[in-house]
């Protein structure tokens, strides 16, 4: 990555606007440095890797401001309002679609610096925050209280509240816990004029339209959510593992399917696919084993192969053999998780799987949060790797999942897991690499790959997005 000395033309905002914005956040928390406006003018989205890489700064914000109290915020936004000046809500800059990216310049309001825990009502179960606090700190308050929220994005390390609310946010323990959706009560939020609105906090309500689920989604585009209260439950008293392998992905799909009607509520459901779950199993061995060794002297054929003709590596991988690994965790009350696990592992081995105990459910707990932060192996050799999460009813699942596949796989390395688990349908989880011959190829074959798998998940009957937003 190689930056030119003069990386940014100045702000094209006045410097009156600085003077403003100094007014309303002290001089200490507004920057027009370049360094910060590059810092800002990317989140997640692997296309923003794609340019950092060859050092590319498409989308440069003009200020940024650190904001500490919601008065902060609504002045700000009366500004904005009158000056037609952007601004983009920051939290952690976690996202993998690029909605944070200031596409006409404008102003980045970053919120980590609102990030107390307000208060925690241990009769009501819930909790309210302010919406800049990373995921970790406060399910680890709650830990030390006795509560958790049960939200377990991968992410959590570098993701906030407040971009869990704005994204439609899903964790690892859906399946018991829900999404940030199932769990938020009511929330404070600024409106572009700078009125603040806040929601009441009711168990539910019949009094017209749901305004704080309005908000939830809405990802920056109808005001700036500030604090929200949620429900928290128990620490769990017992945490369990169950393991099996499927000989086939749709018996897999099936027998998570019929666990669900019996109304077992696993916290987590996790199934991969036969290459996926070669790669689990792979990347899990702690020794030297002779598939590792294998892999390793194929290791620059392999990855010729995956590049230049990516269709024949599908189909060779499609051929092998392979079964299917499903693993569930479940957490809660000792005396239901026991009994929900017996009916699960039951169900599991009348369908046919073949029990692995526990180990493998342990191991992908252990590991949940393995997340690389730095620009990864794969971008710097010229190549790029995406992850595409959709979702669809239990009777078009599979379909859907051969469909987007089949679409993807001229073009693109590709396997899947199937996570998020609910009594009416599942996610799918897709993960591909590819390479073009050269930069701009390269991005054209990124937007192509995208386009070909929401437009075959569109068709065959499922939602776009389960959870990224």
């Amino acid at each position: 990555m190689v930056f030119s000395r003069q990386i940014l033309k100045p702000s094209s905002k006045d410097e009156g606007v600085y003077k403003a914005l100094s007014e309303i956040f002290g001089e200490e928390d507004v920057s027009k440095s370049e360094l910060d406006r590059i810092s800002y003018s990317r989140d997640s989205w692997s296309k923003t890797s794609l340019w950092l890489r060859d050092g590319e700064i498409r989308y440069p914000p003009d200020y940024i401001v650190w904001a500490k109290d919601v008065q902060q915020i609504s002045r700000l936004l009366r500004f904005a309002q009158e000056k037609k000046i952007p601004v983009i809500p920051y939290g952690g800059g976690s996202g993998v679609c690029g909605g944070t990216l200031p596409i006409k310049g404008g102003i980045i309001l970053d919120l980590k610096k609102m990030d107390k825990i307000l208060s925690l009502d241990d009769k009501s179960l819930t909790v309210t925050a302010e919406v800049g606090i990373i995921g970790e700190r406060l399910e680890r308050e709650l830990n030390r209280k006795g509560y958790t929220l049960g939200h377990h994005p991968q992410s959590i390390y570098c993701s906030t509240l407040g971009g869990w609310l704005a994204a439609r946010s899903a964790g690892q323990l859906s399946t018991k816990y829900g999404k940030i959706e199932d769990m938020v009560l009511s929330m404070q939020v600024v409106l572009p004029d700078g009125d603040i609105l806040e929601t009441k906090t009711t168990p539910k309500s019949a009094t017209g339209p749901d305004f704080t689920q309005t908000f939830v989604g809405s990802e920056g585009t109808l005001g700036v959510i500030t604090k929200a209260t949620l429900r928290v439950s128990p620490y769990p008293e017992l945490r369990a593992f169950s393991g099996f392998m499927f000989g086939e992905l749709a018996l897999g799909l099936e027998t998570i399917r019929k666990i669900l009607r019996r109304g077992v509520r696993p916290a987590s459901v996790r199934l991969y696919d036969p290459l996926d779950t070669f790669v689990f199993k792979l990347t899990g061995e702690k020794k030297e084993s002779k598939g590792r060794r294998i892999l390793k002297m194929a290791k620059d054929k392999v990855e010729d192969l995956i590049f230049l003709k990516p269709q024949m590596v599908n189909k060779l991988a499609s051929l092998v053999k392979g079964r299917c690994l499903l693993i569930f965790m479940f957490e809660g009350d000792r005396e239901i998780i026991e009994t929900e696990k017996r009916v699960s592992d039951n169900i599991c081995r009348v369908e046919g799987g073949e029990d692995l105990g526990e180990k493998m459910g342990i191991r992908w707990w252990e590991t949940r949060f393995d997340v690389a932060y730095n620009l990864s192996k794969v971008f710097k050799s010229g190549a790029f790797a995406d992850t595409i999460e959709v979702a669809g009813t239990w009777d078009k699942l599979f379909n859907l999942y051969e469909e987007v596949k089949s679409a993807v796989s001229p073009y693109a390395f590709i396997m899947a897991h199937f996570s998020h688990a609910y009594k009416e349908g599942c996610s799918v989880y897709f993960s591909f690499l590819s390479r073009g011959k050269d930069k701009e190829e390269s991005e054209e074959l990124f937007s192509k790959i995208w386009e070909l798998a929401l437009s075959a998940c569109a068709k065959a009957g499922g939602t776009i997005s389960h959870h990224h937003g």
